[in-house]
């Protein structure tokens, strides 16, 4: 009986139009798989889509590791070494002061903390050590510490403005690249000789002494204090060239 219900209920909509009652309607829209086949077609879909959105051509997006060091191609977008902090054209001149101390000084480029120059140098300081038999790195970053933090309370209680804990570390860091040379000097030769040792500790310590008490008295206005500022400075390189040859 549920058999013939089921067959008479098919021969009576067999003669039926199943589309029969239904409207169809235009549209603007494409069909998907079609643009998804048309390869430039599709990329002139988007194209035309976001021009029509934004009022402005589709940016194009770099796909390369490479562009993780940049903007990528998007609009308003800051590169990663300027969120990171990083300048390399203020690493360069900072480094470029040091290395020629009787220059003028630009004092717009110790307005940041910029502290990937000195990380970078205290790093190869010591590797030049362990390279020449002498692990230091724990007294490396002792000194480095404990001496930023002296020199910097000293420079507060002299100056009327003051300066940024960041800032001293900065100047200090930029300032050891002498005694970073030395370092590489001693891979090539002992520098416990008595001549030797005299002669190539001295010359580092005077030129970073300088340079360091130069950029000190600089940003902080305070040029009748220069050889109150550079004893501090040049006992804090002298601890340094210390560990560089003994």
């Amino acid at each position: 009986m549920a058999h013939s219900v089921l067959f008479d209920q098919d021969q009576a909509y067999a003669g039926t139009n199943p589309t029969d009652g239904l409207e169809f309607y235009q549209t603007q829209f494409a069909d998907p798989s079609a643009t998804a086949t048309a390869g430039t077609g599709m990329q002139g879909s988007a194209d035309e889509f976001y021009a029509s959105s934004y009022g402005t051509a589709m940016p194009i997006v770099e796909r390369s590791w490479l562009a993780a060091f940049g903007t990528g191609g998007l609009p308003n977008e800051a590169p990663l070494m300027e969120e990171l902090g990083i300048n390399f054209q203020h690493i360069k001149s900072k480094t470029l002061a040091v290395l020629n101390p009787f220059k003028p000084l630009d004092t717009s480029i110790y307005d940041d903390s910029d502290m990937a120059g000195p990380l970078l140098f205290i790093l190869v300081l010591g590797t030049f050590l362990l390279l020449s038999g002498k692990s230091q790195f724990g007294y490396i970053y002792g000194v480095a510490l404990f001496g930023t933090v002296g020199i910097w309370t000293i420079l507060n209680l002299m100056s009327q403005g003051g300066i940024a804990v960041m800032h001293t570390a900065s100047i200090l860091g930029y300032c050891l690249l002498p005694i970073v040379v030395l370092g590489s000097i001693g891979l090539a030769t002992d520098l416990k000789t008595g001549q030797i040792a005299a002669i190539a500790s001295i010359v580092p310590i005077a030129w970073s002494t300088y340079s360091s008490a130069t950029m000190f008295v600089t940003v902080l206005s305070m040029s009748e204090q220069r050889l109150l500022v550079a004893y501090p400075v040049g006992l804090f390189y002298t601890s340094f060239a210390l560990l560089t040859i003994f």
